[in-house]
Protein backbone atom coordinates (compact mmCIF):
# COMPACT_ATOMS: atom_id res chain seq x y z
CA UNK A 1 0.00 0.00 0.00
CA UNK A 2 1.49 3.24 -0.91
CA UNK A 3 0.21 7.06 -0.95
CA UNK A 4 -0.29 7.01 -4.71
CA UNK A 5 -2.78 3.71 -4.77
CA UNK A 6 -4.48 6.02 -1.85
CA UNK A 7 -4.90 8.99 -3.63
CA UNK A 8 -6.42 7.02 -6.19
CA UNK A 9 -8.79 5.11 -4.57
CA UNK A 10 -10.26 8.74 -2.34
CA UNK A 11 -10.88 9.93 -6.00
CA UNK A 12 -12.50 6.77 -6.93
CA UNK A 13 -14.60 7.04 -3.84
CA UNK A 14 -15.94 10.61 -4.94
CA UNK A 15 -16.56 9.70 -8.41
CA UNK A 16 -19.32 7.45 -10.48
CA UNK A 17 -16.71 5.80 -12.58
CA UNK A 18 -13.35 4.75 -13.34
CA UNK A 19 -13.12 7.24 -15.96
CA UNK A 20 -14.17 10.35 -14.45
CA UNK A 21 -11.72 9.37 -11.61
CA UNK A 22 -8.58 9.03 -14.14
CA UNK A 23 -9.65 12.24 -16.08
CA UNK A 24 -9.48 13.77 -12.89
CA UNK A 25 -5.56 12.56 -11.87
CA UNK A 26 -5.16 13.20 -15.42
CA UNK A 27 -4.30 9.50 -15.67
CA UNK A 28 -5.47 6.68 -17.61
CA UNK A 29 -7.88 4.22 -17.06
CA UNK A 30 -5.74 1.30 -17.11
CA UNK A 31 -3.44 3.01 -14.68
CA UNK A 32 -6.42 3.93 -11.78
CA UNK A 33 -7.60 0.42 -12.24
CA UNK A 34 -3.68 -0.87 -11.77
CA UNK A 35 -3.70 1.15 -8.79
CA UNK A 36 -6.77 -0.16 -7.20
CA UNK A 37 -5.99 -3.70 -7.64
CA UNK A 38 -2.90 -3.57 -6.06
CA UNK A 39 -4.33 -1.80 -3.55
CA UNK A 40 -6.61 -4.51 -2.31
CA UNK A 41 -4.34 -7.34 -3.07
CA UNK A 42 -1.72 -5.37 -0.15
CA UNK A 43 -4.95 -5.10 1.58
CA UNK A 44 -5.83 -8.96 1.38
CA UNK A 45 -9.77 -7.23 0.98
CA UNK A 46 -12.05 -6.57 -2.20
CA UNK A 47 -12.79 -2.88 -2.05
CA UNK A 48 -15.27 -2.19 -4.97
CA UNK A 49 -17.33 -4.96 -7.19
CA UNK A 50 -18.43 -4.07 -10.83
CA UNK A 51 -22.11 -3.44 -11.45
CA UNK A 52 -22.95 -2.34 -15.43
CA UNK A 53 -20.49 0.35 -15.49
CA UNK A 54 -20.39 1.74 -11.88
CA UNK A 55 -18.03 0.49 -9.13
CA UNK A 56 -20.21 -0.53 -6.32
CA UNK A 57 -18.27 0.21 -2.83
CA UNK A 58 -18.08 -3.05 -0.28
CA UNK A 59 -17.63 -2.38 3.25
CA UNK A 60 -14.32 -2.46 3.49
CA UNK A 61 -13.80 0.70 1.13
CA UNK A 62 -16.18 3.09 3.38
CA UNK A 63 -14.31 1.86 6.45
CA UNK A 64 -10.92 2.39 4.51
CA UNK A 65 -11.90 5.91 3.17
CA UNK A 66 -11.49 8.05 6.21
CA UNK A 67 -7.84 6.83 7.08
CA UNK A 68 -6.80 7.06 3.78
CA UNK A 69 -8.36 10.57 3.24
CA UNK A 70 -5.89 11.30 6.16
CA UNK A 71 -3.19 10.15 4.71
CA UNK A 72 -3.64 11.77 1.58
CA UNK A 73 -4.27 14.96 3.14
CA UNK A 74 -1.04 14.64 5.50
CA UNK A 75 0.93 13.95 2.29
CA UNK A 76 -0.41 17.01 0.40
CA UNK A 77 0.29 19.23 3.51
CA UNK A 78 4.06 17.96 3.84
CA UNK A 79 4.63 18.69 0.30
CA UNK A 80 3.26 21.90 0.55
CA UNK A 81 4.94 23.24 3.92
CA UNK A 82 8.12 21.68 2.10
CA UNK A 83 7.74 23.40 -1.25
CA UNK A 84 7.20 27.20 1.03
CA UNK A 85 10.21 26.43 2.79
CA UNK A 86 12.07 25.95 -0.15
CA UNK A 87 10.42 28.66 -1.99
CA UNK A 88 10.21 31.14 0.85
CA UNK A 89 6.47 31.28 -0.01
CA UNK A 90 3.30 31.83 2.26
CA UNK A 91 1.71 28.66 4.34
CA UNK A 92 -1.84 29.17 3.04
CA UNK A 93 -4.74 28.54 5.21
CA UNK A 94 -7.87 27.01 4.08
CA UNK A 95 -10.87 27.98 6.32
CA UNK A 96 -14.94 27.30 6.09
CA UNK A 97 -17.55 29.29 7.24
CA UNK A 98 -21.24 29.05 7.13
CA UNK A 99 -23.16 33.10 5.90
CA UNK A 100 -23.70 34.47 9.29
CA UNK A 101 -20.11 34.17 10.70
CA UNK A 102 -18.48 35.01 7.45
CA UNK A 103 -20.19 38.15 7.58
CA UNK A 104 -21.12 39.14 10.75
CA UNK A 105 -19.15 37.79 12.94
CA UNK A 106 -14.79 36.76 11.62
CA UNK A 107 -13.89 40.10 9.62
CA UNK A 108 -12.35 41.81 11.96
CA UNK A 109 -10.63 38.59 13.55
CA UNK A 110 -9.69 37.61 10.07
CA UNK A 111 -7.94 40.91 9.57
CA UNK A 112 -6.43 40.67 13.01
CA UNK A 113 -5.26 37.30 12.55
CA UNK A 114 -3.80 38.12 8.99
CA UNK A 115 -2.07 41.32 10.85
CA UNK A 116 -0.66 39.14 13.26
CA UNK A 117 0.52 36.67 10.79
CA UNK A 118 1.39 37.60 7.68
CA UNK A 119 2.86 34.79 6.41
CA UNK A 120 -0.34 32.75 6.18
CA UNK A 121 -2.72 33.55 3.29
CA UNK A 122 -6.32 32.80 4.07
CA UNK A 123 -8.46 30.75 1.51
CA UNK A 124 -12.22 31.04 3.23
CA UNK A 125 -14.93 29.08 1.48
CA UNK A 126 -18.67 30.53 2.52
CA UNK A 127 -21.17 27.41 1.95
CA UNK A 128 -23.89 25.90 4.31
CA UNK A 129 -23.54 24.61 7.88
CA UNK A 130 -23.45 21.31 6.30
CA UNK A 131 -21.74 21.45 3.06
CA UNK A 132 -18.46 22.96 5.32
CA UNK A 133 -18.60 20.25 8.13
CA UNK A 134 -18.04 17.83 4.82
CA UNK A 135 -15.79 19.38 3.27
CA UNK A 136 -13.83 19.55 7.18
CA UNK A 137 -14.41 16.22 7.06
CA UNK A 138 -12.95 15.59 3.87
CA UNK A 139 -9.57 17.16 4.11
CA UNK A 140 -11.07 19.89 1.95
CA UNK A 141 -10.52 22.96 4.27
CA UNK A 142 -8.48 22.78 7.57
CA UNK A 143 -10.63 24.54 9.99
CA UNK A 144 -13.99 26.15 10.24
CA UNK A 145 -16.16 28.95 12.28
CA UNK A 146 -19.90 28.15 11.59
CA UNK A 147 -23.33 28.33 13.01
CA UNK A 148 -24.38 25.13 14.92
CA UNK A 149 -27.02 23.70 17.09
CA UNK A 150 -25.38 22.54 20.76
CA UNK A 151 -24.58 18.87 19.55
CA UNK A 152 -21.90 17.45 19.73
CA UNK A 153 -20.10 15.54 16.26
CA UNK A 154 -18.38 12.60 15.64
CA UNK A 155 -14.99 12.95 15.05
CA UNK A 156 -14.95 16.61 15.32
CA UNK A 157 -13.84 19.05 18.37
CA UNK A 158 -16.02 21.54 18.69
CA UNK A 159 -16.06 25.27 20.66
CA UNK A 160 -18.37 27.21 20.89
CA UNK A 161 -17.47 31.20 20.33
CA UNK A 162 -20.71 33.34 20.97
CA UNK A 163 -24.11 32.48 21.30
CA UNK A 164 -25.96 33.71 18.23
CA UNK A 165 -29.67 33.04 19.12
CA UNK A 166 -32.71 33.47 16.92
CA UNK A 167 -34.76 36.40 16.79
CA UNK A 168 -38.21 37.37 15.12
CA UNK A 169 -38.16 40.25 12.91
CA UNK A 170 -40.10 42.32 11.13
CA UNK A 171 -40.52 45.77 9.83
CA UNK A 172 -41.70 48.82 11.74
CA UNK A 173 -45.18 49.34 12.41
CA UNK A 174 -45.91 45.56 12.04
CA UNK A 175 -49.54 44.76 14.35
CA UNK A 176 -47.35 42.61 16.29
CA UNK A 177 -44.52 44.46 16.79
CA UNK A 178 -45.60 46.13 20.04
CA UNK A 179 -47.44 43.32 21.31
CA UNK A 180 -46.54 42.71 25.14
CA UNK A 181 -46.05 40.00 25.58
CA UNK A 182 -45.95 38.02 21.85
CA UNK A 183 -47.38 34.57 22.14
CA UNK A 184 -46.87 31.48 20.05
CA UNK A 185 -50.54 32.03 19.00
CA UNK A 186 -50.29 35.64 17.70
CA UNK A 187 -48.21 34.04 15.04
CA UNK A 188 -50.59 31.38 13.76
CA UNK A 189 -50.93 32.49 10.10
CA UNK A 190 -48.28 34.76 9.43
CA UNK A 191 -45.94 34.84 6.78
CA UNK A 192 -42.70 33.61 7.66
CA UNK A 193 -39.61 34.61 5.60
CA UNK A 194 -37.30 31.75 6.50
CA UNK A 195 -33.68 30.56 4.98
CA UNK A 196 -32.92 27.71 2.50
CA UNK A 197 -33.49 24.30 3.72
CA UNK A 198 -29.89 22.63 5.21
CA UNK A 199 -28.99 25.85 7.06
CA UNK A 200 -28.71 25.83 10.56
CA UNK A 201 -31.35 28.83 11.03
CA UNK A 202 -33.87 26.50 8.91
CA UNK A 203 -33.22 23.57 11.03
CA UNK A 204 -33.78 25.92 14.44
CA UNK A 205 -36.34 27.71 13.27
CA UNK A 206 -37.84 24.54 12.36
CA UNK A 207 -37.60 23.00 16.43
CA UNK A 208 -38.74 26.89 17.79
CA UNK A 209 -41.90 26.63 15.81
CA UNK A 210 -42.24 22.46 16.80
CA UNK A 211 -41.27 23.30 20.72
CA UNK A 212 -44.41 26.25 20.90
CA UNK A 213 -46.81 24.86 18.50
CA UNK A 214 -46.48 27.67 15.47
CA UNK A 215 -46.79 26.37 12.30
CA UNK A 216 -45.53 27.69 9.31
CA UNK A 217 -48.54 27.39 7.01
CA UNK A 218 -47.27 30.69 4.59
CA UNK A 219 -43.57 30.62 3.95
CA UNK A 220 -41.48 32.40 1.76
CA UNK A 221 -37.83 30.59 1.23
CA UNK A 222 -34.71 33.03 0.30
CA UNK A 223 -31.53 31.84 -0.02
CA UNK A 224 -29.55 34.74 1.65
CA UNK A 225 -29.91 36.84 5.21
CA UNK A 226 -29.71 40.16 3.46
CA UNK A 227 -32.37 39.14 1.10
CA UNK A 228 -34.42 38.40 3.60
CA UNK A 229 -33.44 41.53 5.13
CA UNK A 230 -34.55 43.54 2.68
CA UNK A 231 -37.72 42.16 1.84
CA UNK A 232 -39.08 42.32 5.50
CA UNK A 233 -38.84 45.85 4.75
CA UNK A 234 -41.33 46.11 2.27
CA UNK A 235 -44.08 43.66 3.68
CA UNK A 236 -45.96 42.32 6.56
CA UNK A 237 -44.25 38.76 6.68
CA UNK A 238 -41.62 37.64 9.87
CA UNK A 239 -38.23 36.74 9.41
CA UNK A 240 -36.48 34.23 11.99
CA UNK A 241 -33.08 35.19 11.88
CA UNK A 242 -29.53 35.38 13.89
CA UNK A 243 -29.62 38.31 16.32
CA UNK A 244 -26.02 38.82 15.31
CA UNK A 245 -27.04 39.25 11.38
CA UNK A 246 -30.22 42.51 12.14
CA UNK A 247 -28.03 44.50 14.82
CA UNK A 248 -27.47 47.21 12.27
CA UNK A 249 -30.79 47.26 10.77
CA UNK A 250 -32.20 47.79 14.31
CA UNK A 251 -29.97 49.72 16.00
CA UNK A 252 -31.12 52.02 12.64
CA UNK A 253 -34.60 51.34 13.17
CA UNK A 254 -34.74 49.95 9.47
CA UNK A 255 -36.42 46.97 11.35
CA UNK A 256 -37.34 45.42 14.67
CA UNK A 257 -36.61 42.44 16.92
CA UNK A 258 -38.39 39.98 19.40
CA UNK A 259 -37.37 37.22 21.28
CA UNK A 260 -38.91 33.52 20.04
CA UNK A 261 -41.86 32.63 21.98
CA UNK A 262 -42.11 29.67 23.88
CA UNK A 263 -42.09 28.85 27.41
CA UNK A 264 -39.25 27.18 28.18
CA UNK A 265 -37.68 27.41 24.84
CA UNK A 266 -33.68 27.40 25.05
CA UNK A 267 -31.62 29.06 22.04
CA UNK A 268 -29.28 25.57 21.12
CA UNK A 269 -27.15 28.14 18.24
CA UNK A 270 -23.73 29.27 18.63
CA UNK A 271 -20.98 30.26 16.56
CA UNK A 272 -18.58 27.89 16.94
CA UNK A 273 -14.74 26.95 15.60
CA UNK A 274 -14.59 23.43 14.26
CA UNK A 275 -11.69 21.23 13.18
CA UNK A 276 -10.83 17.22 13.08
CA UNK A 277 -10.61 15.15 16.30
CA UNK A 278 -6.79 14.25 15.14
CA UNK A 279 -3.18 14.93 15.49
CA UNK A 280 -2.66 18.71 14.13
CA UNK A 281 1.27 19.31 12.42
CA UNK A 282 1.06 22.23 10.55
CA UNK A 283 1.72 25.26 12.73
CA UNK A 284 -0.09 27.85 10.71
CA UNK A 285 -3.27 25.69 11.75
CA UNK A 286 -2.45 25.16 15.24
CA UNK A 287 -1.60 29.26 15.76
CA UNK A 288 -5.04 29.54 13.46
CA UNK A 289 -7.09 27.43 16.39
CA UNK A 290 -5.04 28.82 19.35
CA UNK A 291 -6.02 32.50 17.66
CA UNK A 292 -9.68 31.46 17.97
CA UNK A 293 -9.22 30.14 21.17
CA UNK A 294 -7.72 33.12 22.57
CA UNK A 295 -10.92 34.80 21.36
CA UNK A 296 -13.02 32.89 22.69
CA UNK A 297 -11.83 32.68 26.37
CA UNK A 298 -11.40 36.71 25.88
CA UNK A 299 -15.33 36.56 25.58
CA UNK A 300 -16.19 34.33 28.32
CA UNK A 301 -14.15 36.63 30.41
CA UNK A 302 -15.40 40.03 30.32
Amino acid sequence: MNVQQLKVFVEVMRRETLQEAAETLELTQPTVSFHLRKLEESLGTPLFRKQSRKLIRTEAAEELLPYARRVVSLMEEAAERMRARALHTHSRLKLGASYTPATYYLPPFLADYRHQYPDTDLLLTVKKAETVLSLLRHHEIDAAVISLPDEPLKGLQVLPLIEDELQLVMKPGHPLGGAEPLTAEQLQGETFLLHEQGSTSRQLAEEWAAYAGVQFRSVMELGAIETIKETLKFNSGIGVLPLRSVLKETAAGELIRRPLPGDGYVNRRHICLVYRDEPIYARHIRDFIEYIRGIAGAGSSS
